[in-house]
């Protein structure tokens, strides 16, 4: 085990549970640690292009892809949605406050290292292509995360 690793599973696609995910792995990151963060399930909208891409699909991949939202700034909050209006409000006092967005803080971590895995499996699962997710990530499946989380000192699970 490894003082200076840390692991982080993003299981939510939810707005509120990826700024914190984020904000920990920046963190981390910025005190010198190895940070891997597990995108599954949910978690794999956060890493959606904000453009489909035009890859083939079957019919059931198709509405999964139009039932999801696509990219960090479409996502909506885990309380008080309010049909879109929640993420709204929490935007607008992100700005008011001088928080950085999402997006900047993905743009953050991946300047600071930290290493952004996609669960294969879950991909497949869920219908998403590689081509659909944001350049420069790794893919993998759950041995890869395990592996990562044995030496780790920190793991968590964003849910």
């Amino acid at each position: 085990m490894r003082e200076d690793k840390k692991t982080i599973i993003v299981f939510s696609g939810d707005l509120d549970k990826a700024m914190a995910a984020f904000i920990i792995a920046n963190g981390a990151a910025a005190m010198g640690n190895e940070v891997t963060m597990f995108f599954t399930f949910w978690g794999l909208n956060i890493l959606r292009k904000a453009k489909g891409a035009k890859v083939k699909k079957t019919f059931l991949e198709k509405l999964f892809g139009w039932m999801m939202p696509r990219g960090p700034e479409k996502l909506g909050l885990s309380k008080m949605n309010f049909c879109g209006l929640g993420p709204r409000m929490m935007k607008l006092m992100m700005r008011q406050k001088n928080v950085n967005t999402l997006p900047e803080l993905i743009e953050q971590a991946r300047a600071l290292g930290v290493k952004i895995i996609a669960c294969s499996m879950s991909m497949d699962i869920m219908g998403i292509h590689p081509e659909e997710l944001i350049d420069g990530i790794e893919y993998a499946g759950v041995a890869s995360y395990l592996g990562e989380a044995d030496e780790a000192n920190v793991n968590l699970f964003i849910a």
